[in-house]
């Protein structure tokens, strides 16, 4: 299985690494496309280049690594060429406030994961997941002893949600799930299983996350 990054920022960059870390293969692609070959090279044989459309083209699942509001310039452009794919979004409903801080983008009651689903065209299998951990907890919490920390997700699909969980396990934590997409507020910024939201900085356990959602580690 190969796994499409599309944008190399913080966390696309910090996904391919634990992936990779895990055994998994990945392409890189960004709009800047040295940096993606660079990435590729220090990663080593699991990683490969590509321009954005060829990326797709080889990955099974595809890693939107990108702002919200880019991602709703990008799924048009691309969106058949997403069709048939697991479509990850790791996105949360904030953007450059252009004075070197964020800002929310969406009214409280919205998540950037049902704007980019209903974005997605018919075929394309949608998973909101890698999101839900700062940056720095993602690489720092990677493969953490003695307990892993959780890494959630949301999908209406319970095939597509066992590839994922996978590929979250080979990033070095435990998958659980929160429901359906429709639970994606849930984990994002602001929400009561997000990091920045309700857990107040805080990391789950398997234990810890499951006797909040009631979910099963897969």
């Amino acid at each position: 299985m190969t796994t499409a990054i599309i944008g190399i920022g913080n966390i696309g960059t910090i996904v391919a690494r634990n992936l990779v870390q895990g055994g998994e293969r990945v392409v890189l692609a960004s709009h800047n496309k040295s940096k993606a070959d660079k990435l590729a090279v220090e990663l080593g044989d699991l990683a490969s280049s590509a321009e954005v459309a060829d990326a797709i083209a080889q990955s099974d699942v595809v890693v939107l690594a990108l702002y919200l509001d880019v991602t709703r310039f990008f799924i048009p452009e691309f969106g058949e060429k997403l069709v048939g794919k697991i479509v990850v979004d790791p996105s949360n409903p904030v953007g450059p406030d252009g004075k070197g801080g964020i800002k929310r983008t969406l009214p409280a009651d919205q998540s950037s994961g049902q704007v980019i689903a209903h974005l997605l065209p018919n075929g394309a299998k949608f998973v909101k997941a890698f999101g839900t951990l700062s940056a720095e907890d993602l690489a720092g919490a990677s493969r953490r002893a003695p307990e892993r920390a959780v890494l959630f997700y949301a999908t209406d699909d319970a095939g597509v949600g066992e590839v994922v969980a996978r590929l979250i396990t080979a990033a070095g934590f435990d998958p659980v799930k929160v429901g359906g997409a429709d639970q994606s507020i849930r984990i994002e910024v602001g929400g009561d299983l997000a990091q920045f939201g309700g857990l107040k900085g805080k990391m789950l356990t398997a234990a810890e996350a499951e006797a909040l959602v009631g979910a099963e580690v897969h």
